[in-house]
């Protein structure tokens, strides 16, 4: 089996799946801190718990096994893209099954499923799902749609995307509608690694990348135009529309503050 991963859109990928190992000694390191964050949590509470009833006392401990099993691992999925500290330890990360980030709901299924199959079975659910799919998977993964992949020496930073010259005017002009993530992580994947691809392979991908793209963009691309150009145009102009809507808004916010600021106080309301 290869080492390289294609994601939906037939872009490989410069990750290798997690092995079971590595995996492995991520996830003993993030179930260690979540019990010391779990008896951090008991120490705080227990001059609180010594004053209530056994019902409010269930429910308290209800309330920190959901917290510290649940809430923690899928809030910490969340903000860091797949990165708890364990895996940013050991270099990996949780992807979805086209390459992009993990979002909430993906860290909510993967922390839901890991009650019963990494911590109510000591995670013999896990490591028997992990051993027998090809990627590692661990049954939270294959039903968030998720796996774990290598990054080797953190992530590479990709040279950035210039407006080819040419289509500068019909960029500007064009009506181009926000792409979904994983069609757009592959083609910045492409525009960063098209030098290192065999020919045959580049020239297919561009193609098939540029007609997806294309259904997203109005009018089309002048004819002629060479798809990794038209993908370049694409994203640089989504791009600056981005950060010049940025800028707008900040800039909105910034106003509408100072214009709050200077509002008089203890103003009575008008009387008819």
């Amino acid at each position: 089996m290869s080492d390289e991963i294609v994601i939906g859109e037939g872009v490989v990928l410069d990750a290798r799946p997690a092995s079971f190992a590595t995996r492995m000694v991520g996830a003993v390191l993030d179930v260690a801190i979540l019990l010391v964050v779990g008896f951090l949590l008991v120490l705080v509470s227990s001059p609180v718990v010594a004053q209530m009833d056994q019902a409010a006392t269930a429910a308290l401990v209800i309330t920190l096994v959901v917290t510290v099993l649940v809430v923690v691992p899928a809030t910490v999925e969340t903000l860091t893209r797949g990165r708890s500290v364990g895996k940013l330890v050991m270099g990996i990360r949780i992807v979805r099954d086209d390459g992009g980030p993990v979002r909430f709901r993906h860290a909510v299924v993967r922390a839901l499923t890991g009650v019963g199959e990494l911590w109510l079975t000591v995670g013999s659910v896990a490591l028997i799902t992990s051993l027998v799919h090809p990627q590692g998977k661990r049954l939270g993964d294959l039903l968030a749609g998720t796996y774990a992949v290598r990054i080797r020496g953190g992530q590479e930073a990709l040279p950035p995307v210039m407006m080819p010259p040419e289509l500068a005017a019909w960029a500007r002009s064009a009506d181009i509608r926000r792409l979904p993530d994983g069609l757009a992580l592959s083609a910045r994947q492409l525009l960063g690694r098209a030098t290192t691809l065999h020919l045959a392979s580049r020239v297919r991908l561009g193609n098939d990348l540029a007609g997806e793209i294309e259904r997203y963009v109005a009018p089309g691309p002048p004819p002629g135009t060479h798809p990794e150009r038209f993908i370049s145009a694409v994203l640089a102009e989504r791009r600056d529309r981005e950060y010049a809507h940025a800028v707008r808004v900040a800039r909105q916010v910034e106003a509408e503050g100072a214009l709050v600021h200077r509002l008089p106080h203890a103003v009575p309301d008008p009387v008819d």
